[in-house]
């Protein structure tokens, strides 16, 4: 994987967040490159303004960055009570980058952090990707049903 780099994000992100720092600390937009990032990469995420993407990655436990020079091609977070539960958020990579062991990579920055390590269980919740996510040792639990309130249509 020549090139690439993988950012493990100080607890709230405040590198990317408010420098906008990407890889080898240096500045580079970040948090433009995100919201970009997160409006061609997703369909869940389009959208998002850069307020609330600080405010999503200030209240986050875990935040990693997948870079391949100045270009974000990976992403994801985590939120936890660092006991109990701890669950996965926006694990998002390019397109074009798919297949290339780099979900694998964000997956495993983000699962082995000090915060997360240690918890009980790890939730995730994906539309298209359970079979990556079977290979890594996640399993589709049949007890527990997904309730979803969505406020913006309440």
């Amino acid at each position: 994987m020549k090139g690439v780099s993988l950012v493990k994000h100080a607890p709230t992100a405040p590198g990317l967040r408010i420098l906008g720092i990407g890889p080898k600390l240096k500045p580079t937009k970040g948090l433009v490159k995100l919201q970009t990032f997160l409006n061609e990469n997703t369909f869940w995420a389009k959208g998002r303004n850069r307020k609330q993407l600080c405010k999503m990655l200030y209240n986050s436990t875990v935040v990693v960055s997948l870079w391949k020079n100045n270009q974000l091609i990976g992403f994801g977070r985590a939120t936890s009570d660092l006991v109990y539960r701890a669950v996965l958020w926006d694990i998002v990579i390019a397109s074009k980058h798919q297949g290339l062991g780099m979900g694998k990579l964000v997956l495993e920055a983000i699962l082995t952090n000090k915060k997360i390590e240690s918890v009980e269980k790890v939730y995730l919740m994906t539309t298209n990707c359970a079979e990556f996510y079977k290979q890594l040792g996640f399993r589709i639990n049949e007890n527990q049903l997904l309730l979803l309130m969505d406020k913006n249509n309440y």
